[in-house]
């Protein structure tokens, strides 16, 4: 990996984009958060309207959120997103035909939203199953409450209920909790999931996410010896990146940073299981790229041709939007 990257604009031109997955064909979807609309962004940069999403109430960090293509979607044509309603946050399942989303179904409903800390990621696993960041929605202490579906990480199954081997039979969609705003989710080549989760005015986090761990907010923020709380892999001070989206790409960890305007690199240097607590951290020391050239970056993914694509976040309406805000860039291969 050269020690200075460089990327060039795919897109430009774009409003408040928040979730990216592709097609099978390497279309990739753009959501965009505050307008409901769903772009394709096909290799070469075009693009094409492929439809609104019906319900959306955006305001402050809530709106059209993290979208994830259906593992199924060759026979399915199933697209998944996390999008705000009037007084609740939900996933809801949509089939995209001819190029636009149609017969929108809610699979999950009643999770809190708020002005702020919505979370909003959805990722599907390897085990084809989805993985959900639900934010805390201003409630701290309801991330401790497995009854509040907030400060959350859900496993479901594609209908939206929750999956065999969940860790707590009171609370079948919980994954892991202790979460302030979770909004990165990846899994590694091992198959480990990692989560990317926004600090209060302290430390910033990446956490490697264990079934049924506690990751501590609001009783801890950053790393802690308590041994009831899973401690983080890395941690930075708010200003340095307030992360949203990560991806993994060429053995290492890549994360947005929002106040930080930086794309973070986190090498990763171990394989131990999420399971065993006695295990070293692993991960190397971070690097940072592309500081303050870009402002905000708020979505990282890697496309099926293995190049590594971030979006901006200029137009969120915390950012200074430059001529061509907001934009998809993209790292050569």
């Amino acid at each position: 990996m050269p020690a200075e990257l460089t990327a060039a604009d795919l897109v430009t031109g774009l409003s408040t984009p928040w979730g990216i997955d592709f097609l099978p064909d390497g279309t990739a979807l753009v959501t965009s958060r505050d307008d409901a609309t769903i772009t394709a962004v096909r290799e070469n940069g075009d693009t094409t309207d492929a439809g609104r999403v019906d319900g959306v109430s955006p305001g402050g960090e809530a709106g059209l959120l993290g979208l994830a293509v259906s593992p199924g979607y060759p026979t399915d044509h199933t697209v998944f997103v996390y999008y705000t309603a009037d007084n609740d946050n939900r996933i809801a399942a949509l089939t995209l035909t001819d190029g636009s989303v149609s017969a929108q179904h809610d699979i999950v409903t009643g999770l809190p939203r708020a002005a702020n800390h919505d979370g909003g990621r959805i990722i599907f696993g390897p085990d084809k199953l989805l993985y959900v960041g639900v934010g805390d929605a201003g409630n701290p202490s309801g991330a401790q409450d497995l009854s509040y579906l907030g400060g959350k990480i859900l496993r479901l199954n594609p209908d939206g209920t929750g999956a065999d081997g969940n860790p707590f039979p009171q609370a079948p969609l919980v994954y892991s909790y202790g979460h302030r705003n979770v909004q990165g989710l990846a899994f590694d080549s091992a198959g480990r999931l990692w989560a990317a989760e926004f600090g209060q005015n302290t430390w910033d986090e990446l956490n490697l996410i264990r079934a049924g761990g506690n990751y501590g907010w609001p009783n801890t923020e950053g790393l802690t010896n308590d041994p009831k709380y899973v401690s983080p892999q890395r941690v930075w001070a708010t200003s340095e990146a307030s992360p949203s989206g990560i991806a993994i790409w060429r053995g290492s960890v890549w994360m947005a940073g929002l106040r930080g305007q930086t794309l973070w690199q986190i090498p990763i240097t171990g394989t131990a299981s999420t399971t065993d607590a006695a295990a070293p951290n692993q991960t190397g020391e971070p690097i940072a790229h592309f500081a303050q050239q870009y402002g905000r970056l708020r979505t990282v993914v890697v496309a099926p041709d293995d190049r590594l694509w971030f979006t901006t976040s200029n137009t969120d309406g915390r950012g200074s939007p430059r001529p061509g805000d907001d934009r998809i860039l993209r790292i050569p291969g």
